[in-house]
């Protein structure tokens, strides 16, 4: 059992969801990642989602877009994600990777499952990733012992939706809309409706991302998922900031009020 499995038996006993913080390795900066880790950490943030800069990252909006780029001229590859999914994970809270799967291939694929593994991390978040294309990758995500952790959108199919939550480990991504990842002013009212539907095919807990900025959209999420996962409000928090103690301020702050959220839902 992850740490990840874990948490989400705890947070479920405590009759709540999780809240799950997103952050790209390598920014702000390699030594500000560390520190939004621990803001993170310090704030009552239950899990972190360490993202895999990407020159190509089709799954995300404009905030986290720039945001890697940011972090791939800061020099972050394979061994800076490691090292901030180590962070996280010595600071005592699940931590996976958000990963496009090009990134794994060109490391090996039962290298980096292993990395993961090594550094304390419960699994990786695939968006790009089919089930078709798995193989080797469930393969060796169960011979190291972590999450396979995939998507699913509005239009996947009833059909097809078992096949991909039966792969699943540690929780079912459900994106909320269809589109790409950024912080709005209402999450769409058909994630409730994802959930219901992800929920007649799986006992896992599912954790619902893409859109959750404030308090009250994320206490609106807890009351029918297990998990609220949250990304380019922070991104936003600390690009807007003026310096880098302001924006981990900025960070503080709204990651604070989220917390809150997560345990008003229900």
């Amino acid at each position: 059992m992850t740490a990840l499995d874990q948490l989400f038996v705890k947070v479920r006993a405590e009759n709540r969801a999780a809240l799950i913080a997103y952050i790209p390795a390598g920014f702000p900066s390699q030594a500000g990642c560390a520190k939004v880790i621990q803001t993170f950490i310090d704030a009552g943030v239950d899990a972190i989602e360490i993202g895999f800069p990407y020159s190509d990252p089709v799954m995300d909006g404009p905030t986290i877009q720039a945001a890697a780029v940011t972090s791939l001229e800061n020099g972050t590859g394979a061994a800076e994600v490691m090292s901030a999914l180590k962070v996280a994970t010595d600071g005592g809270v699940a931590a996976v990777v958000m990963t496009y799967w090009n990134p794994i291939e060109r490391y090996g694929v039962e290298e980096f499952a292993e990395a993961i593994a090594a550094n304390g991390g419960s699994g990786v978040v695939t968006p790009d990733l089919t089930i078709e294309e798995s193989v080797a990758w469930l393969g060796a995500t169960k011979q190291n012992s972590i999450n396979p952790i995939y998507v699913i959108a509005p239009s996947t199919s009833d059909a097809r939706m078992p096949k991909v939550t039966a792969a699943c480990g540690g929780f079912v991504y459900a994106a909320s809309l269809m589109g790409v990842t950024g912080a709005r002013n209402s999450v769409s009212s058909g994630a409730a409706d994802l959930v219901a539907r992800i929920r007649t095919t799986t006992g896992l807990p599912v954790a619902v991302g893409l859109g959750v900025s404030t308090r009250e959209q994320a206490k609106g999420v807890a009351a029918y998922a297990d998990g609220v996962i949250v990304g380019s409000a922070f991104i936003k928090a600390l690009q807007d900031a003026p310096n880098e103690e302001a924006g981990l301020a900025a960070v503080k702050e709204l990651a604070t009020e989220l917390a809150k959220g997560v345990r008003e839902g229900r």
